[in-house]
């Protein structure tokens, strides 16, 4: 990792210079599948191919890009999830894991404990959580067909959206230097709802348990003695 940063081969443009069509295809199995690939620059690697297809003179026609580039998103979770499958949660124990930190493998955790299969797909716009999701998914059980569905939506969401966003917009600077801000605020955005449903559910429980109704009323010669006006008896 400390040679491609010395060599600058974590940068997205020397990344598509390089390597070009094939380098991001790769990039994405490896980000995607494999614990070893946190580091690379999803997000901002398919934005600027994105720009780069807009370009008179493009590396690859943007349908090409929108055709493959969803296929190694959905293969590379798909190695992932065979990882976490096979080798369960000791995999999280591996050198590879341990270099991503544990701040990050316990905010993925919550993450994946809140918003359950959804995160297959909401991780895949939040850098380091697409890489650990799909390993923490085989690893927790999670049925396959399940996984799949979210999978290949995540997929196809992500690897046909980022590209198109920098086509359309890569001539824009603000948007060209924040792009891994604006994702993870779409996500927070596209979450917002569920927190709301959330509270508003919690709330509701914990109004249902200062109701009236909800505290048991005295009976037999108890109740006659709590009515006012009632004769005292023994």
């Amino acid at each position: 990792m400390n040679v491609a940063l010395g060599l600058g081969l974590l940068d997205a443009p020397t990344l598509l210079g390089t390597l070009g069509l094939l380098g991001v295809l790769g990039a994405v199995v490896i980000e995607t599948g494999l614990l070893v690939g946190f580091f690379l620059p999803g997000d901002s690697l398919l934005f600027t191919a994105g720009v780069f297809a807009a370009q008179p003179h493009p590396f690859a026609p943007l349908w090409v890009l929108l055709l493959t580039i969803p296929a190694a998103a959905i293969v590379g979770d798909q190695l992932g999830f065979l990882i976490g499958r096979r080798a369960g949660d000791t995999v999280f124990h591996r050198p590879s894991a341990k270099r991503i930190g544990p701040k990050q493998l316990e905010q993925s955790q919550r993450f994946f404990d809140r918003y359950g299969p959804r995160t297959i797909l909401l991780a895949r716009f939040v850098p380091v959580a697409r890489t650990i999701a799909p390993v923490m998914a085989g690893a927790s059980g999670m049925r396959y067909r399940t996984f799949a569905v979210y999978n290949v939506i995540g997929g196809i969401a992500w690897g046909v959206g980022v590209p198109v966003l920098g086509y359309l917009l890569g001539g824009i600077a603000f948007v060209r230097g924040h792009i891994e801000v604006i994702l993870i605020a779409v996500v927070l955005v596209s979450i917002l709802p569920l927190v709301i449903n959330g509270l508003r559910a919690r709330r509701r429980g914990q109004g249902a348990v200062l109701q009236p109704d909800s505290i048991p009323t005295p009976t037999g010669d108890a109740g006659q003695c709590a009515r006012p006006g009632a004769p005292f008896t023994r």
